[in-house]
């Protein structure tokens, strides 16, 4: 039986949960689930600019579950894109501590 996962820290829930594709494929459109706490490894490493390290520690893991949780959700954002599919951001293992997404949103965009 594998150990129950430990719930991963979310600072910013997303704003908008599901991304549609504006024409549908030959093949039919798909559906993908990126996990919330995906959507927060994206979202520190990629649009906040964190190194792993940094990242890992403010959601509560290893730096090598940080690393894995991106990986996977990366992927699963490539194939939405690529293909053409729903992508819906919903579920998984995660908390969000008193006070985060609740203030007004700054955006860090290092010099971008």
């Amino acid at each position: 039986m594998p150990r129950p996962k430990k719930p991963r820290t979310i600072y910013w829930p997303p704003v908008v949960n599901t991304f549609i594709p504006n024409a549908v494929p030959p093949w039919g459109r798909g559906e993908v689930v990126l996990p919330v706490e995906g959507f927060e490894a994206i979202r520190l490493a990629d649009f906040e600019g964190l190194d792993h390290e940094t990242a890992a520690k403010m959601m509560n893991v290893s730096r090598q579950t940080f690393g894995r949780i991106l990986a996977e959700a990366r992927a699963i954002v490539a194939d939405a894109l690529v293909m053409g599919k729903v992508l819906r951001i919903e579920g998984g293992t995660f908390v969000i501590p008193p006070g985060c997404g609740r203030r007004h949103r700054h955006r860090h965009r290092h010099g971008r």
